[in-house]
């Protein structure tokens, strides 16, 4: 689910440089990119390694969705704080074990709620499912639910306490020479990614 905004991608570079091998590993765990031999990665969020090197791909939104059997049985919760009467179906970090924050826009100012904890869940795409099947509401990122919002299985609530928003970057080890290859996948990566910018 996290690697959809780029599959397409790969498969256009594949085309154009069919000579060009790529090896991919979708894992949610954070890699260490230097030590374990990858020419680039692909990562949400600030970049902290000062020993990698990075290029923005884009942003995404966070949104609180549900679907459409839950809110009718429970109701369209209207402010943030209407979610303490809503089951919540959290995400847990594999790594850390901490829970994802619901964050919410409140006079431009981000606001974390503490929120009943119904469910949670270490995967995106169960969150994403038990959230399907009427189960609760969750926290996802716009790109994780664009084809369950479409096809109406999820409905988004909140649109105007909407906060967070997130950033691609695609890493790779400074201080050195940059291949060709490597360099050729970073343009042409930099140049097609389909998020916002």
């Amino acid at each position: 689910m996290i690697a959809k905004p780029f599959v397409s991608i790969f498969g256009e570079f594949q085309s154009r440089y069919p000579q060009i091998q790529l090896d991919l590993e979708f894992t949610d765990r954070l890699t260490d990119v230097i030590t374990e031999g990858f020419d680039a990665v692909i990562r949400s969020g600030v970049p902290r390694d000062s020993g990698l090197s990075a290029r923005p791909l884009g942003t995404y939104r966070m949104l609180t969705v549900g679907s459409p059997a839950y809110l009718a049985r429970h109701g369209v919760p209207q402010q943030p704080e209407d979610l303490h009467q809503h089951a919540c179906i959290h995400f847990r970090f594999p790594k850390s074990g901490k829970l994802q924050a619901w964050l919410f826009n409140r006079d431009d100012q981000p606001v974390e709620l503490e929120l009943p904890r119904s469910m949670i869940c270490n995967s995106v795409e169960g969150r994403m499912d038990l959230a399907i099947q009427g189960l609760g509401l969750t926290y996802a990122a716009d790109f994780v639910v664009c084809e369950a919002l479409a096809d109406g299985r999820l409905v988004e609530v909140l649109e105007d306490f909407t906060w967070e928003k997130g950033q691609f970057n695609l890493l790779w080890p400074s201080g050195r020479q940059v291949p060709p290859k490597l360099r050729v996948f970073i343009e042409f990566f930099v140049a097609n990614m389909p998020l916002t910018r």
